[in-house]
């Protein structure tokens, strides 16, 4: 069954034809272009979670790296971006987390770090989305 949602843009996109359902990493810019402000690092963010409910509404399960590093970093006593126990955390959790998804949907601008679990993925084999309309509904 063919099922019809709107995107972040408010615009109709007919999924393709349906599949299991999956977990998929939303991979895009998180301080990239903010120097480190916190202002832009939540538009950033919000930014990545806006794909969140599309993903949900086609049957698949979204994540953000960041749901799960954030706390964590905060556990470990990170006083600042950058600082020893969120590099210990940020992209190590994301990685770890890309061997439990099927997918990653690469969203935003540049990034390092969103190219980087784009090639972690594709080298674990995962589906690799650029766009909502490509995800299929279940």
């Amino acid at each position: 069954m063919r099922r019809t949602f709107k995107n972040v843009q408010g615009k109709d996109f007919v999924t393709p034809t349906p599949t299991k359902s999956m977990m998929i990493l939303i991979a895009g810019p998180y301080r990239s272009g903010t120097n480190d402000d916190s202002k832009l690092i939540a538009k950033n963010v919000h930014d990545m979670e806006s794909y969140a409910m599309p993903i949900f509404r086609a049957g698949h399960i979204p994540i953000l790296g960041e749901w799960l590093a954030l706390p964590l970093i905060g556990l470990a006593g990170s006083r600042r971006i950058g600082d020893e126990p969120f590099n210990e955390i940020f992209h190590p959790i994301a990685v770890r987390l890309l061997e439990k998804c099927d997918a990653v949907l690469r969203v935003g601008g540049p990034s390092a770090g969103a190219d980087e679990m784009v090639r972690v993925g594709r080298s674990l084999g995962l589906k690799i989305f650029a766009n909502l309309a490509e995800i299929p509904a279940v």
